[in-house]
């Protein structure tokens, strides 16, 4: 049986996958048939790209995915294009009507997704300048105990000398 799966690719702690079909019984490093795409679980948001028409051709002669693979291809939006194509091939709407469909949620799609990205921004900025404060405070105490430590030693040093003039 031919699945759709992850390979494991990167270093440690650092993982990358490929998007694959390969046989079932295939390790899973293994050798594969096709890649169909790559997905990154170390940026923010993930990225995932998929080979949409590689992908639709497996899936319709049979491939069957695993579970991750399932939810990134739902996330990138393969699955809802197969159920539109479907769709299509019951005479439900017609072909143009169902890649309508497929562009108003991509273009949804990608405003979340933009959306996501700026308010990871603003939140990384705004800990950043959180972060720039706090350290200017830190900065500033320390100026200011030098400043304190200075002016007693020199107090000191005016007090031992005063005496000495007497």
């Amino acid at each position: 049986m031919v699945r759709i799966r992850l390979q494991r690719q990167g270093r440690k702690r650092k993982p990358f996958y490929f998007i694959v079909i390969m046989d079932q019984r295939a390790k899973r490093d293994g050798r594969f048939l096709e890649k169909l795409g790559t997905y990154d679980p170390m940026v923010h948001p993930k990225q995932v790209h998929v080979n949409v028409d590689r992908t639709l051709h497996w899936l319709g002669q049979g491939a069957s995915p695993s579970d991750t693979v399932k939810s990134l291809l739902s996330h990138s939006g393969v699955l809802l294009k197969k159920h539109l194509l479907e769709g299509v091939k019951k005479n439900a709407f017609d072909e143009a009507e169902a890649l309508r469909r497929f562009d108003v949620w991509v273009s949804e799609k990608e405003k979340t997704t933009h959306a996501k990205k700026e308010a990871v921004a603003v939140a990384a900025k705004k800990a950043s300048s959180l972060r720039m404060d706090g350290e200017r405070k830190v900065r500033e105490a320390k100026q200011e105990s030098r400043k304190k430590k200075e002016e007693e030693a020199l107090a000191k040093v005016v007090a031992k000398e005063a005496p000495e003039n007497e």
